[in-house]
């Protein structure tokens, strides 16, 4: 495993308890949100930068297009 793909699996660690705790989902539903959401595709591309940012501001990406039902 590469450092990348170890920060992009923190990442979505990290944003799946955010999950828990705000939205208070159950780990099936975050997991689910989370995995199913046009964030973590972003998430995934090393390009976006996005594994090296903080969770609360990625998470405020991923609570928005919950929210919007897209991304912003």
């Amino acid at each position: 495993m590469s450092s990348i793909d170890f920060a992009i699996e923190s990442m979505a660690s990290d944003l799946v308890m955010l999950l828990i705790e705000d939205k208070h989902f159950s780990l099936e539903e975050a997991l689910d949100v989370l995995y199913n959401s046009t964030l973590y595709q972003k998430l995934k591309d090393p390009d976006t930068g996005l594994y090296y940012q903080s969770p609360g501001y990625v998470y405020s990406y991923l609570k928005n297009e919950i929210d919007t039902g897209k991304m912003a």
